[in-house]
């Protein structure tokens, strides 16, 4: 797979008797084939019923956390699915609908003695979130291009990780590694309209996204209504930080180097240490343009050499390797990968947060499923890696050691 290669769901074929995919491919369509137009009547189709029904399918699966209005999933589904979704309508048609402040909470990062700010919002607001998304993505699916790759249908973090297997067999062997500082939180609220608008001449519905960013979020009792950030954690936030860093894509010059962006992840594959030490000037100069700047902790250039050092990027950590040669094989260059320290501490932490002492008096079976799912879920996002050491570290809950080289799979190397 390449950055160019890798195309969005958006480009299938609409399921029979789905009037909401049939929408989203009629929109995609459109975008794509005149990128000039502004769309001006999508509102409607944001209040529609079965718009509004599959937002709340959305939000049910993800079974959020209540917002400051303290009310559950259960509860609304206690209180009448229909009904609700009736008067969030309502309100949408009579221009009453106004949202409320996130619930601001702060989440540790794996790894790391930092903290997240998460904010979420009321059920209510997240229905309606995921039907603007519903509507408007693919709109905005049609300019994105193929450097990126964070949350984006038809798009994955392997698809991202190959480009950078392939990028460096091709011989790119300097990196460029660097993420955002407070993306989220430091996106502009006037420059991100400005950016909506380029494609969104809708009236309502752009009057209804800066409610959305104006909402602010309440913490420790006070709310506070800044005018920068996307709100970490609403459903309709991952959707607009890629429209605003699509500046950054659409303005990267290739001949610095292939670009590759999970959301405010980014690494460059470069020729050389100059092409590299150009692609991460370039890139600070472009960032500043858009008020925001690289994370300096999380910044540097690294040369991937046999032996050498390597780099961290969507929870694994990249090197490059040279296999044995067991069996007769030639022995092959090729970039390697395992989870990466973070991703390991964060699972053995979370391995003792679900075997506690608080949850000692729940059922050992209720206990082993929990942990059950959670290294389901974590051996799948790092399938294909190299991850025997780091495997062994999560069972022995120790700390992990330098990983040696391994197979993984059926006997074959990782990138193949």
């Amino acid at each position: 797979m390449s950055a160019v290669s890798a195309s969005p769901a958006a480009k299938g074929s609409p399921v029979a008797g789905d009037p909401v995919r049939a929408l989203q491919h009629a929109l995609y369509r459109a975008a794509k084939a005149d990128p000039g137009r502004r769309f001006h009547a999508l509102y409607d189709k944001i209040r529609r019923r079965d718009i509004l029904w599959r937002a709340w399918a959305a939000v049910r699966r993800y079974n959020g956390a209540p917002g400051i209005d303290k009310i559950t999933l259960g509860q609304v589904e206690e209180y009448g699915i229909d009904r609700l979704l009736g008067e969030l309508a309502s309100e949408l048609e009579e221009g009453r609908y106004r949202p409320l402040p996130a619930r601001r909470v702060l989440m540790p990062k794996p790894g790391t003695t930092e903290q997240r700010p998460l904010s979420i919002p009321p059920v209510r607001d997240r229905i309606v979130q995921a039907a603007v998304k519903i509507v408007l993505e693919p709109v905005f699916e049609a300019d994105f291009l193929p450097c990126s790759f964070g949350f984006r249908p038809g798009r994955s973090p392997q698809d991202a990780l190959q480009v950078l297997i392939d990028e460096c067999a091709q011989g790119r062997r300097w990196v460029v590694e660097t993420d955002i500082a407070s993306c989220f939180s430091a996106i502009p609220h006037q420059e991100l309209m400005q950016a909506v608008e380029e494609r969104v001449c809708d009236q309502p519905v752009l009057k209804l996204l800066r409610a959305m960013l104006r909402a602010g979020v309440m913490e420790n009792g006070q709310v506070r209504r800044p005018d920068t950030g996307a709100a970490q954690g609403g459903v309709i936030s991952p959707l607009m930080c890629n429209v605003y860093l699509h500046r950054l894509d659409r303005a990267w010059d290739g001949g610095d180097g292939v670009l590759v962006r999970f959301a405010d992840d980014l690494v460059v594959m470069c020729w050389s240490r100059s092409q590299a030490e150009a692609a991460l000037a370039r890139l600070t100069g472009l960032l500043a343009g858009l008020g925001l700047e690289p994370k300096a902790a999380k910044t540097r250039v690294v040369h991937l050499e046999e032996g050498g050092e390597g780099f961290d990027f969507l929870g694994f950590h990249h090197r490059l390797v040279r296999s044995r040669g067991l069996g007769g094989k030639p022995r092959v260059t090729f970039l390697a990968r395992w989870p990466s320290d973070r991703a390991t501490q964060h699972a053995r932490d979370r391995i003792r947060e679900l075997t506690g002492r608080r949850r000692l008096r729940l059922w050992p079976e209720l206990i082993a499923e929990d942990i059950n799912r959670f290294l389901r879920g974590w051996a799948a996002q790092h399938d294909q890696a190299v991850c025997a050491d780091a495997a062994r570290a999560v069972r022995q809950q120790e700390a992990p050691p330098q990983p040696q080289l391994r197979v993984a799979g059926a006997g074959r190397p990782v990138p193949g």
